[in-house]
Formats: structure tokens, C-alpha cells, sequence
């Protein structure tokens, strides 16, 4: 049976799923092949692939730069990203870690922006660069300090010349977010998100970004990403990921080296080398610039030209030449130990990506494995609960891809029977032992992800990423194809590629839960805190400011014109309609949730696992796979949420068949005591886990020994649940008061007249119980709470009760956190990071609270190396205690807001939702207006005033998660109310 047959007895529009593959016709010319097509437009030449729903541009310059640009105006932005062709695996075996830290540095500026005056600062940069050789050379350590002393006077000097973040204030002030970068084996990225009237301003700062940058504020920079990388030794996954490579790549640098490097190399770095790795890779014809939004690409496209076009072309370097890895004779086995909990993964080496041989079979065997719904490790494993967790993923990599099988035992289960468990669903795909319909479903299902996803301007500029890294975009026409493809692979072949390929081939990595002994440790380093320049811009910072850009008016919402508002019974109505595609969302908003009943969420949880009164769990969730349709439920404090989606032709059968399962689950004795104790092994666990510590700390902090976080059942309590309980906690829920939400192509008229006859609302509704309150907490002084974990790094959060919500207060709250704490050019992150490098991560904000009745909060965070964190925490007291005043950065801010705001359209089922958080503060209008206006004219005393109020000098609570040696350092906050907290007391079981 061809697909589009199964497509049609499904229920689903082959209208609808040829939007991605881009075919305007039905039947057999929906397979037809995808080919590369050329064509010239306004003078320009570029390639593109017939059918292309993305309507995918590439482009090469004169100088051979890439240029793909992807036009989609459902909002005025661009994604722009930056890519180069090389990354870890490129790195000097003397130097790694090095693609990653040049990536730090193409923040820093060139000669034209991020200085004051680079001919005066050129001499200083030159004598850094000079001593860092002879560092890199010294191997005594009295005379390393010595060199290292003058390298930090020499770099003190140099950066009373430096504009610490004009990179990132530049994008910031013309409406830039999200500013950020990565490095990974095969590629460094630069990521931009900015407004489309803003082009000219985003082509001038990139093409003289990219073309001579400077290496300024190295010292400091470089110790930010050792706390990265402290980061990382504390990450038992990081770890877990490191060694699960090594196994599987003994001779490919996937395996030799790591993306951040060695601490060694870290701490013996050479700016010559980093130079010359810039000069090397950092050429046109190794770069492409993939760009999707808001534009007309003729126009860009003789924009960008214009831009780039004096970067010189440079030598294409020779790609990095992956050796060959010899075959398995038997699986590798590897082991980590460090303090979270136990689980254990498989890994399978598989052909690269880069000439795609195997990435259909590959991606379709891992959503045969796992798919979140109904594939093999879903039903067999997770659904039988038979682990206590399990996931498969495929990681396409350019000479090299890997299928992962991860899984989490159960309490008395063994890894080795868990790895059995993993390999046993792996041998089922071998042996044929999985349905056609399967398949089928894998491939409607994989179409429905791809066009939801090209709505998404990140989504649409990361798949042309991954393609350009992989093959310089060679084979778009194969990923535009990529579903169809899907729709020709038989299950023989599924069968035949498992066998070769998913034999004895893996890496099998466990982890256990211990001290990690090989744990590394370094000496902080003698840092002088540097200017950081707050008040200055350079020339070019000016230049772009002054650069016209049409203006984009920001669009509000009108919640009695944008939404649709009436009732269904006695149900609230809110309806949106969806002029775009045949795609739904139905949500119920029920007004009932965990601070109301404490076995709601159990009772969730143990739906996943129940079937209705004709048909049983695992046939549920296969009908829902098969008709490309999902729900789900998701608890919070005082209301549940309850999401059903899918493709219109199917929204009756979908909503009557999870109606059905609600109303009529029966109870599964088996699969209560399989959940239960799945709870308990994951309470556990969370014990041993940093960030829940850190969250359990946090509301410890703010609502004292009784708090959100552990308002929960006792282990004794979900021991005695029985499944009446919980049957009849589901059996009630559409009882309880709740707002439906429809985002959909049905009219109001429509969808009213087909909601009503597909659910039942009562006559009355039931009373909900009373939600139980928390009682903030305010100290009369410091208060210190620890808990201690072992870990290379110290976490600090301060968190301080403020007041209840006031609405004349969000205005200046927003431009408070844009200016004081809330991204990479605010004042924390450039007295913390940038001139004293002390932390990778540090902010603070000043929170909204949840709803009207609640309070705001200050909440503050840095991750610092442990023996840094006294200077740590007295450099955040010190910001809140004293604001450091410029009104050059509170004019970017100021700015930056203005632009997000203008920029920003609130679409779809969101409209709905917006209008349901502004009636949690009793607002009735698009708060963003009330905010976008008052911003204009607030002043630097207006922001004084409210800091003074609100967060100087008050009693914070330090929350520190290290190891006991961190503990022992905290006394110098004396006097202070110190508290050291075992696991039991902040998780409250």
C-alpha cells in the first residue's frame, strides 16, 4: 500500500503534508525525486531545489562566502547564522580546546569597535601575546606566577582601552536577543535573532566582525571558559558523553578530543596559535551565511554583497581528514562515576552523515526504537515500566553519525539488566518484530514535525546549518526529499541495516553513582579586576546607531478583536483561528492543580499507563501515533493543563478517543505498584541531583521548611495510594471549572457546534478543594543554607522576599533586569565576568511574581570555581548594595526593550493564553502597551529610586551548593544564621 493510500484511510489531507515536501500534486508525483535547480535573479546567481517549501536560496560570492537565505515574513525578524566550517576536530593536538575559545574572542571586536583607540592599544596586545608564549614555555611554577603576574599588569593596562561587550550592546540596542554562539566537532556557529528593518545596522557589525577581530581581554575571557569547563567536569553527563566517544572514536578526534579541551591546554594557551587557527579556517570559502525571516532575497542578497565583498577570499583549508576507525571485535565498555544517579548508555558507531549514507535507515530505526508515543522501547519498556526510564537519539555527524540508547534502572535493577533490556529492543528490529503500520506512521508522523517546524525562523536557519557544515549544502535536495525518501524503505531493509550496523559495534558506558576520584582541581589565578568602560562607544558603535531603519510598529493584541471569546456550556471559550494550515490545538484550562490536590500528579502519571474500557494502554497510544495526532497533561500549582493536537481531519477522533480514556480508565493494580515504585526509585535519584538540590535550596530559601517544591505525598503516603484514589481523581477532572482553547482552521460557529457533542461539561461544576498557601519567608539578617555535593565548582544563589505585585511597577522592572542583570551587556555580567572572571555564569532579576496576590523576588547566581567564591559573592553583595551608575547602558537598555517589544507578534493559540495570564493580575488590556510607553520616559533616578527601594541592602539568603570544603569558606558572611541542609529536609520525604 503506498503511503498516500495509508495517508488517505487515516484521515490525513495529502494536501496538507505536501506543504513540506512542496509537491502541488497528489498520487505517485509526490515521490517524485528532488533535483537542484539555477536560476539568476536581480543580477544575482543561485541554486535551489525544486519543491523546496523553505524556498531555500544558495548563494556564493565572489570571494566565496555561502549565502542561503530562507524568506518567511510571519514575523518582522531574522535568524542569522554565521558558520564555519571547523571546529573541535580541527584543533591543534596541542592546543585543544582552542576552536572554542576563538569563539569566546569574536566577541571582543576589532580595531574598529570594542576600543577606545587601537593604536594605542596594539602595543600592549602584542607584549600579552608575547608573554603568553613565554607561559606556554615555563614549566616552573614560581616562575609561571611571575610571567603570569605581568601578563595580568600588561592586560590591566590594555583594557583601560577596551569597550568590555560593545559587541553585544550593539546588537541589544538594535532589538538583537538571544546573542549567543557554539562550537561542537565539525562547526563554530555565531547565533543573532534581530528585527528586519535592522539589516544594514546587523551587515555592517558582521562584515568587520568577522573580517580582523582583536584578541582584547584575553586573560579574563580565558578563565570565563575554564569555568565552563569546570562546569562540564561537574556534569556527570558531560563525563558520561566524553567517554561514550573516546570508545566509540579511538583514532577520530570525536574521540581524541574533547570540544573544551584539556585543563592543561586551557591553562597553556597561545595566542599565536589562536591566530593562526583564525587565519586558517576563518576564510569566505570555508563560511556560509544562512539567514531565514522577514526579507525579500534579491534585495538582501545585493546587500550582502555589498557588505562582504572587501573580505579578502583566502586559501580554502583542507577539510580535517577522519581516519578510518577499525571495526568492533566485541562491544567496548567504559565506566564514570560521580554523584548522580546511576543509569547507563549504549552507543552505535554508524556511517557519516556527510555523504548520507544511512541517515534515512538511521533515523528511522531510532523512532522505531523511540518515539515518545508508540515505538519499541515506549510500549516494551516504558509503558511496562519495566526501567525507569528510557530514550533513544541519532546524532548525524559529518564523517561519523551515532545511535544513543540511554536508560534508568529501577530499585533492585542491575545496569546489565537494563543494557539487556535496551539490546533486546534493538534485536526485535533485527528479527522483523515490528508492525508495518509502524513505519507508516514514523513517516506521517515525521512529515507533521517538519511543518510545524518551518514555521520557526531557528528552525528553518539550523536544518540549512546542519546541511552547509555537513556538505556545504550539497545534498539539500536530499533533505528536502527526506520524507518521501522515508516512504521508500522497506522494512528488509530496516532489517539489513540493523544487522550490519547494529551488531557488536557499540560502546557501553555506566554510570555509577560515587566520588569521583580523577576529579580535577586548579589553583585560581592572580586576576586583577579591569576597566570595564561603561559610558564610551566607539566610532562604529555611533555609526551603526545612526544608520537609518525603517520603523516597525509593534502590533497589540486586542482581546476583544484578535480572540474569539464566549462559552461552551459553561465552559469559557477562547478560539483563534488558523489561516495558515489543517493543524489544531485543543486545550483544557481546568482550574485544579497540585497545591489543590496532592494526588493529581500521581493520578497523571498513572494515566499514561491505563487503557479505557474497550481498549488497552499500548493500543491507545498506537491509535494516536497512527492518526499523527498527541496529547498530553501537565499539572501546575493552582491549574492543570490538559493539550490535544494533531491534523483537523482527525480532531474528532482524537478528542473522543482522549475523552473516552478519561472518563472510562479502569485500573491496572500491576502498573500502580510498577509506578510506585518507579516513584520512589526517582525520589531517590533527584537526591542526587545538582540541579534539583539547587532548586530545593531555592524554595527553602524563599518559603522555609514547608514550601512548593516539597508540598508533595510522603513515601509512606504513596505506598497506601490505592488505585481508587487515583481512578477517581481522572474520573472527575472535566468536573472541576475549566477554559477551552481551540487554535485551529474550524470557525468559531463550527468548532462550538462539534465541541459541544465531542464533550460533556456539567451542569454545575464541582468545588474545588482549598489550594494551600505558602508563607514567604524574610530573614531579620543573612541567612546562609548549604548542601553539600560533590563538585568542582561552588553554586551560589541569593534570593530576597520583595513585595506584593503592583502593575506601576513593570515597566521599570523590565528595564531594571535589561539593564542590571539580564544578559550578556548588563552591569552583573560585566563586573562578574568580564572584568573580574570569576564566574562563566552570573545575573540577577528582579521577578514578576505568578499572579496578583503574589510577591516579586530578587534572585541572583553565580557559578564560580570553588576556592573563587568569597571574591564571588562580595562582588554580587557589592551590586547589591551600591548600583553602578551609566546612562549610555540604560539607553541600550531602554532601546533594546523598545525594539523586542515593536518586533515581537504574539500569534496562534498564544493570543488565548496571554489573555489568560493577564487575568491572573487583573489586567484586561496587552500589558506590553502599558510597558512599551512608560519605557520611553523612565529616567536613571526613576531606576535609582526603584533599586533603592527594592533590592539594596536588604536581608538575602545565600543559598551555596558545594562540597564541605566550600561550606568551611562561607564563614567569612559572618554574622550570619548558617544552616546546613540534608537531602531530607529540603525534599521533604
Amino acid at each position: 500500500m503506498m503511503v498516500t493510500e495509508f495517508i488517505r484511510k487515516a484521515g490525513i489531507s495529502a494536501a496538507v503534508l505536501s506543504a513540506f515536501t512542496g509537491c502541488q500534486q497528489q498520487g505517485d508525483n509526490q515521490n517524485a525525486k528532488k533535483e537542484w535547480k539555477e536560476t539568476t535573479s536581480n543580477g544575482f546567481h543561485y541554486k535551489y531545489v525544486d519543491g523546496d517549501p523553505m524556498k531555500s536560496r544558495f548563494y556564493t560570492l565572489k570571494n566565496g562566502l555561502t549565502v542561503i537565505l530562507s524568506p518567511n515574513n510571519r514575523e518582522p525578524r531574522i535568524r542569522s547564522l554565521m558558520a564555519l566550517r571547523a571546529g573541535s576536530n580541527n584543533d591543534p593536538e596541542t592546543h585543544t580546546g582552542l576552536a572554542h575559545y576563538l569563539e569566546h574572542l569574536l566577541f571582543k571586536g576589532t580595531n574598529k569597535f570594542g576600543t577606545l583607540d587601537s593604536t594605542q592599544e596594539k602595543s600592549y596586545i602584542d607584549e600579552i601575546t608575547r608573554l603568553y608564549e613565554v607561559y606556554n614555555q615555563t614549566t616552573d611554577a614560581r616562575e609561571r606566577k611571575t610571567v603570569y603576574h605581568q601578563i595580568d599588569s600588561v592586560s590591566g593596562i590594555a583594557a583601560k582601552y577596551a569597550i568590555a561587550n560593545e559587541y553585544d550592546q550593539i546588537m541589544a540596542a538594535m532589538g538583537g536577543i538571544g546573542t549567543n554562539a557554539h562550537t561542537s566537532f565539525d562547526e563554530t556557529v555565531y547565533e543573532e535573532n534581530f528585527p528586519s528593518n535592522a539589516i544594514d545596522k546587523y551587515l555592517m557589525l558582521q562584515a568587520e566582525r568577522f573580517n580582523n577581530p582583536v584578541f582584547r581581554l584575553f586573560h579574563t575571557e580565558l578563565e570565563a571558559v575554564y569555568e565552563e569547563k569546570n562546569r562540564s567536569l561537574d556534569s556527570d553527563n558531560s563525563n558520561m558523553f566524553d567517554s561514550l566517544l573516546a570508545g566509540l572514536f579511538p583514532n577520530h578526534n570525536y574521540g581524541k578530543q574533547t570540544i573544551l579541551g584539556t585543563t592543561a591546554h586551557l591553562k597553556n594557551p597561545s595566542l599565536k596559535a589562536i591566530r593562526n587557527f583564525y587565519n586558517t579556517y576563518y576564510v569566505p570559502s570555508n563560511m556560509g551565511l544562512i539567514m531565514a525571516g522577514d526579507f525579500d532575497p534579491d534585495t538582501l542578497i545585493a546587500k550582502i554583497e555589498k557588505s562582504f565583498s572587501a573580505w579578502p577570499a583566502g586559501k580554502t583549508p583542507a577539510e580535517y581528514k577522519a581516519p578510518d576507525e577499525p571495526a568492533f571485535t566485541q562491544p567496548v565498555s567504559k565506566t564514570v562515576i560521580g554523584p548522580d544517579a546511576e543509569n547507563i548508555t549504549i552507543a552505535f558507531r554508524l556511517p557519516g552523515a556527510k555523504n548520507y549514507e544511512g541517515t534515512i535507515e538511521s533515523t528511522i530505526i531510532q523512532n522505531l526504537l523511540y518515539n515518545g508515543k508508540a515505538g519499541l522501547m515506549d510500549l516494551n519498556l516504558n509503558n511496562q515500566q519495566k526501567v525507569l526510564g528510557s530514550v533513544a537519539w541519532f546524532m548525524p555527524m559529518k564523517d561519523y553519525s551515532v545511535l544513543v540508547l540511554s536508560g534508568n534502572p529501577g530499585e533492585g535493577q542491575s545496569l546489565d539488566q537494563v543494557k539487556d533490556l535496551l539490546l533486546s529492543q534493538v534485536n526485535l528490529i533485527k528479527q522483523g518484530q515490528f508492525n508495518d503500520s509502524l513505519l507508516k506512521a514514523i513517516s506521517v508522523n515525521y512529515k507533521l514535525s517538519k511543518i510545524q517546524s518551518i514555521h520557526s525562523n531557528d528552525n528553518r536557519a539550523n536544518m540549512l546549518m546542519g546541511e552547509f557544515i555537513r556538505n556545504k549544502g550539497v545534498n539539500w535536495d536530499k533533505e528536502v526529499g527526506f520524507v518521501n525518501n522515508m516512504e521508500q524503505v522497506s522494512k528488509t531493509q530496516l532489517m539489513e541495516f540493523a544487522k550490519k550496523f547494529l551488531d557488536q559495534n557499540y560502546v557501553v558506558v555506566y554510570k555509577k553513582a560515587g566520588v569521583n576520584s580523577n576529579q580535577e582541581k586548579v589553583e585560581k589565578p592572580g586576576i586583577t579586576p579591569v576597566t570595564i568602560n561603561r559610558d564610551v562607544q566607539s566610532a562604529l558603535a555611533k555609526q551603526i546607531a545612526t544608520l537609518p531603519a525603517g520603523a516597525i510598529q509593534p502590533q497589540w493584541i486586542d482581546y476583544n478583536k484578535d480572540l474569539n471569546r464566549s462559552m461552551a456550556g459553561s465552559s469559557p471559550l477562547l478560539h483563534v483561528l488558523n489561516k495558515e494550515d489543517q493543524l489544531f490545538r485543543l486545550s483544557f484550562r481546568i482550574d485544579l492543580g497540585e497545591w489543590h490536590n496532592r494526588l493529581l500528579p500521581i493520578a497523571v502519571q498513572y494515566l499514561d499507563f491505563l487503557g479505557d474500557s474497550t481498549s488497552s494502554s499500548d493500543e491507545i497510544k498506537r491509535q494516536f501515533y497512527n492518526i499523527a495526532c498527541d496529547y498530553n497533561i501537565a499539572t501546575a500549582n493552582e491549574h492543570t493543563t490538559i493539550l490535544i493536537t494533531g491534523l483537523h481531519e482527525n480532531f474528532a477522533n482524537a478528542t473522543t478517543a482522549f475523552e473516552k480514556l478519561l472518563r472510562t480508565c479502569r485500573e491496572d493494580r500491576a502498573a500502580l505498584d510498577n509506578l510506585k515504585a518507579r516513584i520512589l526509585k526517582g525520589r531517590q535519584d533527584a537526591k542526587l541531583n545538582k540541579e534539583a538540590i539547587g532548586e530545593a535550596l531555592r524554595n527553602y530559601a524563599m518559603f522555609g521548611a514547608q514550601n512548593p517544591f516539597n508540598y508533595q505525598l510522603s513515601n509512606k503516603e504513596i505506598q497506601e495510594l490505592t488505585a481508587d484514589q487515583l481512578i477517581n481523581v481522572l474520573h472527575n477532572l472535566f468536573n472541576y471549572a475549566h477554559t477551552i482553547v481551540y487554535y485551529g482552521p474550524m470557525k468559531e460557529k463550527d468548532f462550538k457546534e462539534q465541541i459541544s457533542s465531542l464533550h460533556a461539561v456539567p451542569a454545575s461544576w464541582s468545588a474545588a478543594p482549598p489550594a494551600m498557601q505558602f508563607t514567604r519567608t524574610q530573614p531579620s539578617g543573612k541567612e546562609i543554607l548549604f548542601a553539600p555535593y560533590n563538585m568542582v565548582q561552588a553554586e551560589v544563589q541569593w534570593v530576597n522576599n520583595s513585595i506584593p505585585f503592583d502593575s506601576t511597577l513593570m515597566p521599570t522592572t523590565e528595564l531594571f533586569n535589561q539593564y542590571f542583570g539580564g544578559g550578556m551587556g548588563s552591569v552583573v555580567f560585566q563586573t562578574i565576568r568580564e572584568a573580574r572572571a570569576q564566574a562563566y555564569t552570573a545575573y540577577a532579576v528582579y521577578r514578576t511574581p505568578a499572579k496578583k496576590a503574589d510577591n516579586y523576588s530578587t534572585m541572583a547566581y553565580v557559578g564560580t570555581q570553588a576556592d573563587k567564591m568569597k571574591e564571588a559573592i562580595l562582588a554580587m553583595d557589592e551590586l547589591l548594595t551600591n548600583l553602578p551608575q551609566s546612562p549610555a547602558m540604560l539607553e541600550i537598555a531602554r532601546e533594546a526593550i523598545l525594539q523586542k517589544i515593536a518586533n515581537e507578534r504574539i500569534m496562534e493559540d498564544a493570543i488565548a493564553f496571554n489573555f489568560l495570564y493577564a487575568q491572573k493580575f487583573g489586567l484586561h488590556t496587552d500589558q506590553r502597551k502599558y510597558i512599551y510607553e512608560k519605557v520611553k520616559t523612565i529616567t536613571f533616578e526613576e531606576v535609582n529610586k526603584f533599586y533603592t527601594d527594592h533590592i539594596a541592602g536588604k536581608n538575602y539568603t545565600y543559598c551555596i551548593l558545594g562540597s564541605d570544603a566550600t561550606y568551611k569558606q562561607s564563614a567569612f558572611l559572618q554574622p550570619a544564621v548558617s544552616r546546613k541542609l540534608t537531602p531530607d529536609q529540603l525534599f521533604g520525604y
